[in-house]
């Protein structure tokens, strides 16, 4: 009897769009799903107006990679929009976003819990109804000094940053499918 096929499972990058924003703190979810959009050879197709999303099948289970085509304060109604579409529950959705609070290239992954002052997590939770969502957050660090939160995540990263992001970037994309093959618990004692 052939195994059974896996579930289909929703992978949501948080960020801002447009090229002025391309760049910047704020689209390390953006960044993570173009390099996953890379991994299945795909290109994303904008999806009734509010994301762009790209099927295919990430270590061999199906997905959903959607970027929100909203500004981040208000991408949870195109979560919303794209889950109920393909018909995915909260607990098979996974958020890749940016974290002040975690040092620069640090991958905590976790299920649930506060927003930490993000405002596009306050949102998704929000539209959603649940914070019960997979996460994996990526480190961006604290602004130095005494710079504002919020002009720190919108200016882009260092030339020192620069030089390890893509290999950071390709660790989150791994926690990613990690999460996806081998489930939460089993992908944060390898990632966090």
């Amino acid at each position: 009897m052939p195994a059974p096929t896996p579930e289909r499972h929703l992978v949501v990058g948080l960020g801002n769009p447009g090229p002025r924003y391309a760049g910047t703190r704020h689209n390390a979810g953006f960044l993570v799903l173009d390099l996953l959009a890379g991994r299945l050879g795909g290109r994303f197709k904008a999806h009734r107006g509010t994301a762009q999303v790209l099927e295919g099948r990430l270590a061999g289970v199906p997905v959903v990679l959607a970027k929100p085509t909203s500004f981040m304060n208000t991408s949870g109604g195109p979560i919303v929009s794209v889950s109920r579409f393909y018909k995915i529950p909260v607990e098979r959705l996974t958020v890749v976003h940016d974290d002040l609070d975690l040092p620069y290239g640090a991958l905590r992954l976790k299920r649930g819990g506060g927003d930490g002052g993000h405002n596009g997590l306050r949102s998704a939770s929000a539209a959603l109804g649940s914070k019960e969502y997979a996460r994996v957050r990526f480190g961006i660090g604290r602004p130095p000094g005494q710079m504002d939160a919020a002009d720190y995540v919108l200016r882009e990263f260092t030339a020192a940053e620069r030089t390890d992001l893509a290999y950071l970037v390709d660790r989150a994309a791994d926690a990613v499918e990690a999460v996806l093959c081998s489930g939460l618990e089993a992908a944060q004692n390898e990632f966090n």
